[in-house]
């Protein structure tokens, strides 16, 4: 636990990849853009082995990791800028359990949207309800800095009037939204999907305030940091 175990919550940072939608999404951009362009060297099996084991390891680039393995360093940017063309998230990509428990928070806490995505994201959460429930917007690409950058969180912050202290970061990723979140001084949630390792380690687990499999737990994980303040 951090030092602020048991502090006011009144604001809610919520990752879109993984804790709202499905990340085998991106996953798929990824692929797609990797088998494009380096069809003579793209292995579909190799490139899952190396996604995995990026996942199991929370840490690094995953799009310099699969460069690394099947293309040039030159091609990182083509790469990145291809995979965000086809990376989109269909409603079917929404989580069911998402609705109900913004419900569920949305009378008792903020809700800022925190993530490293293009803006167009947000017609996606709009077209899926999501966006009537957030107070706060924090897309990379509006605000200028991508996570683990300590920028995007203070942005939401900032936009929220809310001390660090009394906000909680919820996110899938340990390096960019667990790490990144702490060092701002939030306590963190680390849902455990997506880009999530399928089996974290003891001390992968021991890095944030609360581990859940689903946002279904979030509301009673929420009520726990806050040590039943509400």
């Amino acid at each position: 636990m951090t030092a602020n175990e048991g502090a006011r919550v009144d604001l809610v940072l919520l990752d879109v990849g993984g804790p709202i939608y499905d990340d085998v999404h991106y996953f798929a951009a990824l692929r797609r853009a990797t088998e494009e362009l380096a069809p003579d060297r793209f292995d579909r099996a190799e490139f899952t082995a190396v996604y995995d084991a990026h996942r199991q390891r929370q840490g690094g680039s995953l799009r310099t990791a699969i460069t690394e393995r099947f293309l040039r360093p030159r091609d990182r940017q083509w790469l990145s800028d291809l995979a965000s063309k086809y990376w989109e998230y269909p409603p079917s990509a929404l989580y069911p359990d998402v609705l109900p428990a913004l419900r569920e928070i949305a009378p008792r806490y903020r809700i800022a949207v925190v993530a490293n995505q293009r803006a167009v994201v947000t017609d996606a959460l709009r077209r899926d309800g999501v966006a009537d429930f957030v107070d706060v917007w924090a897309i990379s690409e509006l605000v200028g800095a991508e996570k683990p950058d300590p920028a995007i969180f203070r942005h939401a912050l900032a936009e929220a009037r809310v001390a660090p202290e009394n906000a909680v970061h919820v996110g899938n990723r340990l390096d960019t939204d667990v790490r990144g979140a702490q060092r701002v001084g939030l306590r963190t949630v680390w849902v455990l999907r997506g880009e999530a390792p399928p089996e974290p380690t003891t001390a992968q687990l021991a890095e944030p305030d609360v581990a859940v499999r689903t946002l279904a737990e979030l509301p009673s994980a929420l009520d726990r940091l806050a040590g039943g303040s509400r």
